[in-house]
């Protein structure tokens, strides 16, 4: 075969496997983060801290929730090394794997009681950990296959099918919760069904591979090799040479990760939160535990598996919207595109009392509105951030970026969220608010950085 077919049969074969590839994996990834999202509200305060305050033991349960976050910045410097040196196939194989073998083996602990008591929580730390380190690698390869693999006039439109991942994975994730909540007694749940998903997530990662396994090696890649610009050290290099672009396009992610994880996270405890103190101790008796009025802090009320399809419903415009946004980011330039989405951000969080308080209908309104943004600012995300970047550095650069964000904006957000909902007792304006300025942030961002839309990539090396 001559050295010109050789380099003709990648674009062969990368249209329509890579986009499929690159979704399928991140749905795997995104579906493990989830699984572990929802259990941490509607199990593990149960499970792993038996012995706390209900709030105790909900904030006990987001901050272990947060140990991926800050494991997610490690995980994106250990794949973006091999993902700049070996490739972004192998990279990406390596981090399924990781994701998936913890993500079973969380299916399999035991709850906090007599040996358990401490082994128990501590393996939920080092697993949750584990995740993060995948998903720290994830997120930059799948995006690089897609947008790399794409015509210059449709990367924010490739990017698009990497971010369905997430959606995708949360619909999954979530269905499979609704089912057992509503197929199984509260004893049958709490006992063995909340651990279904996390062993559902062994075939998925099986799907994920195989479809890996069969992937080519992007162009930009291959030109990199090509012309021997592979660098020894792809962090340094990062660091040094393009420090910039990496704090950019991490506040430009903030206010990205800030909502969804109020949308998600924060919303499905606030939602399900007893709406009076006569419930709340009812509920507390039911447990076995003591009820403290002082600590009661009123929420919606309304009942979960319900706002578990609540949560659905939204992510569904989550979706629809990240589809929407690639031709989008395409026709008015990704920079503008999303200096008007995060001002539609900061607006909704100004808002936000309007939607999360009244009741069931206008929290509904609200997450169809804040999902439709998520969608919208998430979409062009894929083709942004690695364009803000070259080749040898790249896999490395927009995941450094994207991840130092998830420790300033999603770890903290559930966590911060809650205390301020709890130190308004009920009222959640200061949730609002703290949505409004990280979107301030994300526009200082966006107004000091470059449009990428007319970057040539495959030729962007360093």
């Amino acid at each position: 075969m001559s050295q010109a077919s050789d380099k003709v049969a990648p674009k062969e074969n990368t249209r329509g496997r890579v986009l499929f590839a690159s979704m399928i994996g991140t749905t795997v990834e995104f579906f493990d983060f989830y699984a572990y999202a929802t259990a941490s509200v509607l199990v593990f305060p149960t499970l792993f801290f038996p012995n706390a305050s209900n709030i105790n033991a909900i904030l006990s349960s987001f901050a272990i929730f947060g140990v991926a976050f800050l494991a997610r910045p490690l995980g994106s410097i250990i794949f973006g090394h091999y993902g700049d040196k070996l490739g972004r196939k192998g990279t990406l194989v390596a981090s399924l794997l990781m994701m998936g073998i913890a993500t079973f083996l969380i299916g399999f602990l035991p709850p906090a009681q007599g040996m358990w008591v401490v082994l128990a929580p501590l393996a939920l730390v080092l697993l949750r950990f584990a995740q993060g380190l995948a998903l720290g690698g994830e997120w930059s390869g799948a995006a690089l296959l897609a947008t790399e693999n794409a015509p210059k006039n449709r990367r924010a439109v490739y990017g698009t099918f990497p971010q369905l991942g997430a959606p995708v994975g949360f619909i999954i994730a979530n269905l499979l919760f609704v089912g057992l909540q509503t197929g199984l007694t509260p004893e049958q749940f709490m006992a063995w069904g909340w651990r279904i998903p996390f062993f559902f997530s062994a075939v998925m990662v099986i799907i994920g591979l195989w479809v890996r396994l069969k992937l080519v090696e992007s162009l930009s890649f291959q030109k990199v090799v090509e012309q021997n610009k592979v660098v020894k050290s792809p962090f340094a290099v990062t660091m040094k040479r393009h420090w910039r672009p990496t704090l950019a396009g991490t506040f430009i992610m903030l206010a990205t990760y800030v909502l969804f994880y109020l949308m998600t996270s924060f919303t499905l405890t606030y939602g399900t939160a007893p709406a009076t103190a006569d419930v709340a101790r009812a509920a507390a008796e039911a447990k076995g535990k003591v009820f403290d009025p002082t600590a009661f802090v009123p929420g919606l009320g309304i009942d979960r598996p319900v706002f578990l399809t609540m949560l659905i419903i939204g992510v569904v415009f989550f979706g629809i919207f990240t589809v929407v946004s690639g031709p989008l980011a395409e026709k008015f330039g990704r920079r503008k595109f999303l200096i008007w989405v995060t001002a539609g951000i900061l607006v909704f969080g100004a808002t936000w009392t309007l939607f999360f308080g009244p009741g069931q209908a206008a929290a509904m309104v609200g997450l169809i509105v804040g999902f439709t943004l998520m969608g919208l600012t998430f979409g062009p995300m894929a083709a942004y951030l690695p364009e803000l970047f070259p080749s040898n550095v790249r896999y490395t650069g927009s995941a450094v970026a994207y991840n130092l964000s998830s420790v300033i904006g999603a770890a903290p957000a559930s966590f911060v969220a809650i205390a301020l909902w709890n130190a308004g007792g009920g009222n959640t304006l200061g949730v609002g608010l703290y949505l409004a300025a990280a979107a301030v942030l994300t526009l200082v961002a966006l107004f000091f950085t470059r449009d990428t839309t007319d970057v040539d990539l495959e030729n962007f090396v360093d």
